[in-house]
């Protein structure tokens, strides 16, 4: 079954961790920090993956910052997804980070992007940035799969993207390159370096990368679950 999963297909505990994260539909991020004794930052400049820490703390996620999904013993991965007032994704959705050295023997099959894309409990929040950070509200969870459809266009990036990371051409992707998944700079600030491979084969430093899903994606995901034109 690919798609959106039904509850008679899934096992007990996937369908209890489903319940769980439903339950959270409405709940403000005050109201939600205040049980899991979390204090609400002021904005999320400074802050951005607090939300997701808040609803990892609320469901239990295991995995950390480990490159696993975030519950590895059911095989899902934990995706918050800020959007406007229409239902439209305000930003792209970081997947994995990517390696960038050792990559001639990577296949999609085994990638950390196919893994923890291969079932995906998303969690639509309020992203208006107009609307103070604490007075957001959690939106209803579902739970995903992408199509045979949806998986070609993954792979098709992702191969794109390591042909030209193995052929040392790293820092000449942008974010545009990629009809679904883009490939982007990833660190704290540009004194984040990492090893890469240089255009003559040559070791160099270059900053890390993360794999993204691009808007259009995750907004065709949240009109077909939700029903919006």
């Amino acid at each position: 079954m690919k798609g959106l999963i039904r509850f008679d297909e899934v096992n007990v505990q996937l369908k209890q961790l489903f319940d769980k994260a439903s339950a959270l539909a409405g709940y403000s991020f005050a109201e939600l920090a205040a049980e899991q004794g979390m204090v609400v930052p002021k904005d999320l400049r400074r802050n951005k993956g607090w939300v997701g820490q808040l609803l990892e703390s609320a469901l239990g996620a295991s995995a950390g910052s480990q490159a696993l999904q975030d519950f590895p013993e059911l095989g899902v991965e934990l995706k918050t997804i800020p959007l406007d007032a229409n239902g439209k994704p305000l930003e792209t959705t970081f997947v994995c980070t990517t390696p960038l050295i050792n990559v001639h023997e990577l296949t999609w099959e085994s990638s950390n992007v196919r893994n923890k894309l291969q079932c995906v409990l998303w969690i639509p929040i309020d992203g208006r940035r107009e609307v103070p950070l604490a007075e957001r509200t959690i939106g209803t969870a579902f739970l995903w799969q992408p199509s045979a459809a949806q998986e070609a266009q993954l792979k098709a990036d992702w191969q794109e993207h390591m042909d030209k990371i193995a052929l040392g051409e790293v820092e000449s992707i942008t974010a545009h390159q990629g009809e679904v998944l883009q490939l982007r700079p990833k660190a704290a600030n540009s004194r984040v370096l990492t090893d890469a491979i240089g255009a003559n084969g040559e070791a160099i430093q270059t900053l890390p990368r993360g794999f993204y899903l691009k808007t259009q994606f995750t907004g065709q995901i949240i009109r077909d679950t939700f029903n919006l034109n």
